[in-house]
């Protein structure tokens, strides 16, 4: 939304967040001024708004089994939306005033009051107002992963080791990786690498922690060339016992960095789970958006994978990518389903500060919110219709349609997926812009440390790294 300024009566960060965020779920220009006045008063918040002369007023009472600061902070949000949809007839949004990365996480938190499905359908769509479909989307979510939530301990963690390297950049890409650099680089990182695994490797045996699963992430890991990343994996698989784990993963994102030689190395490590993106099955879109392969890599490279019957193969898929339309994301999930991989997920295009496509927004055609949340509906039916059940959601900020990131499985849930995005398990990050979160299970509280994203910096500065975590480890554990 557009406005000529904006005045608030407060200087809080939070509430100009919570302010931010409903203005920029609503397109549209007003070339005015826009005042916003919040106050608390007798446990109830009143909205008063002032668009040029034109004045409008909401209120509400805060719910006493709530945080009397979050509960304020919620109805500020509440009024100012709802003075949009009642008064300005602007289209409600799938999730109402539920932002976040992972609304899930709020889910887990009734549930484990003790509260019951139809509370909570009915807290999402008054409290929240959000839509039907989705509070019943993360309801389902959230039972499905109970059953390994339920099972962590203080002394079980994951690891997460970022490779930040990839063979070309993505037009719609905003992550900390990094243009696959020359030979002598990429060993200048091995040897960062190797002293961050074996210091990762003394912290968890000093403090006699167990590692549930291992996720190679970046960036694109196979994007390493055939040896390096072969040491890497034996690396990986050396200095943590592999053939313990419950699930070893590794982002194999693109078909055109996958070989024979790498997956005989990720099978001698004992890796178990892969991730082939193909974002889209439109040659056209691929082409636009960076990609060097072709949909028939995508199917040759996924046979490939799917020889050595080791492999649980989950798939990406992207909607609302520049150019396609309904039919092109049909066509691409028709082709992927012929597949039959054993996970899905598909990701809402986020328009992000660092891509590409956010500093050249001029220069392509995007689908419309509406066109988008038609390409998610159509993706959504023909998925469920083989048989496969979400398992973890997951929201970004400046998401096409305003909808959702969700992952779908046939039987088997990727565990580290639901840890890292329900914050419910001290994931230890090791290497390239990694990120160690050390967590309370009694308090909730989580504390990180994070490794620099930028490549020269991590690698000049990998001893501070390494010290950083180590500290907060044994702080936690010792």
């Amino acid at each position: 939304m557009k406005i000529k300024s904006l005045h608030l009566n407060s200087d809080s960060q939070v509430v100009k967040k919570i302010v931010n965020e409903v203005l920029d779920l609503f397109d549209s220009e007003f070339n005015e001024d826009l005042t916003i006045e919040n106050f608390f008063r007798d446990e109830v918040v009143e909205t008063h708004m002032k668009l040029g002369d034109r004045e409008f007023f909401r209120s509400e009472r805060i719910r006493q089994d709530e945080i009397e600061r979050a509960e304020i902070n919620r109805l500020i949000k509440k009024n100012l939306y709802r003075i949009f949809i009642e008064d300005f007839g602007f289209d409600s949004a799938p999730w109402g005033i539920l932002h976040g990365v992972r609304p899930t996480k709020l889910i887990h938190r009734w549930l484990n009051r003790g509260e019951d499905e139809s509370q909570i359908l009915n807290r999402l769509e008054t409290d929240y107002l959000a839509s039907a479909e989705k509070s019943q989307l993360i309801i389902e979510v959230a039972n499905r992963q109970r059953s390994i939530l339920e099972k962590n301990s203080r002394d079980v963690v994951s690891i997460y080791i970022g490779i930040p390297f990839c063979v070309t950049r993505c037009l719609y890409c905003s992550f900390a990786s990094h243009v696959l650099p020359k030979s002598e680089k990429i060993r200048e990182f091995m040897t960062a690498l190797r002293r961050d695994i074996q210091a990762a490797r003394k912290s968890i045996e000093d403090l006699n922690l167990k590692v549930q699963t291992i996720y190679i992430g970046g960036g694109t890991p196979t994007s390493l060339p055939d040896e390096f990343f072969a040491e890497m994996i034996d690396l990986v698989s050396e200095n943590f016992s592999t053939d313990r784990l419950e699930e070893f993963t590794v982002e194999a994102g693109r078909p055109d960095t996958i070989t024979r030689s790498k997956i005989e190395s990720m099978n001698r490590a004992g890796v178990n789970r892969v991730s082939l993106n193909p974002q889209s099955m439109n040659q056209k879109t691929l082409d636009r958006i960076g990609r060097r392969h072709t949909p028939e890599d995508i199917i040759e490279k996924f046979h490939m994978l799917r020889e050595s019957k080791n492999f649980y193969i989950n798939m990406d898929t992207i909607l609302g990518l520049p150019g396609e339309t309904v039919n092109d994301v049909a066509a691409t999930i028709d082709q992927i389903l012929e597949l039959d991989p054993d996970g899905i997920t598909i990701h809402s295009l986020a328009l992000k500060k660092g891509s590409r496509l956010k500093l050249q927004l001029e220069d392509y055609e995007l689908p419309i919110d509406s066109e988008v949340r038609s390409m998610y509906r159509v993706a959504v039916d023909k998925i469920r219709s083989r048989n496969y059940s979400p398992y973890y959601l997951y929201r970004q900020s400046y998401m096409r349609g305003d909808l959702e990131n969700v992952g779908f499985t046939h039987n088997k849930l990727g565990i580290y997926n639901v840890q890292i995005m329900e914050e419910n398990q001290t994931i230890i990050g090791i290497g390239g812009a990694a990120t160690t979160k050390v967590l309370d299970l009694k308090s909730r509280k989580l504390m990180s440390s994070f490794n620099a994203k930028d490549l020269i910096t991590y690698l000049r500065d990998t001893d501070y790294y390494i010290d950083k975590r180590s500290k907060l480890l044994e702080e936690f554990y010792d």
